[in-house]
């Protein structure tokens, strides 16, 4: 009776880690919050908490920018790119006010670069300046994130 015990536990604890490891995925279908739902929550949420939801919505408006590069919707595109450089642009100011989710932001805000870098490539030369300006805006944000996690460029 005991070593069943022991087995059902294992199998129990073992489902529910694997639970915890399919659930996140399961919920980013039909689960997720719109744009529009996060955008709304961020006026209602602590200034400390506000940067991940920036991010967030930065991370989706470029997601959803590549999407409309590829289905020939510039004008779309470039809407939502002006949100990417908005969003990261109140990450960092709300990352700096808190001092919190400043590393993350900065990370966050590289990888979104370096999408934008390779998605450049891929569209046509009007759509490439576009592209270029938002990277831009993008690298002057990292580097304000820099300079406030290391305000005297790194020196002791």
């Amino acid at each position: 009776m005991g070593m069943e015990r022991s087995r059902i536990r294992r199998i129990v604890v073992g489902g529910l880690a694997l639970g915890m490891l399919v659930a996140p995925s399961a919920l980013r279908g039909s689960d997720q919050p719109t744009v529009e739902e996060l955008k709304g929550r961020l006026a209602n949420t602590n200034v400390a908490n506000r940067p991940a939801i920036c991010l967030h919505i930065a991370e989706r408006q470029l997601d959803a920018a590549e999407k409309f590069y590829i289905a020939g919707d510039s004008e779309k595109a470039q809407a939502a790119l002006a949100d990417v450089s908005a969003f990261t642009e109140l990450d960092r100011d709300y990352a700096i006010q808190s001092h919190k989710h400043e590393k993350q932001s900065e990370i966050a805000i590289r990888k979104m670069t370096r999408k934008l870098a390779d998605l450049k490539h891929t569209v046509s030369p009007e759509d490439q300046q576009q592209i270029q300006k938002t990277i831009d805006r993008l690298q002057r944000v990292r580097d304000d994130l820099l300079a406030a996690m290391f305000p005297n460029g790194g020196k002791k």
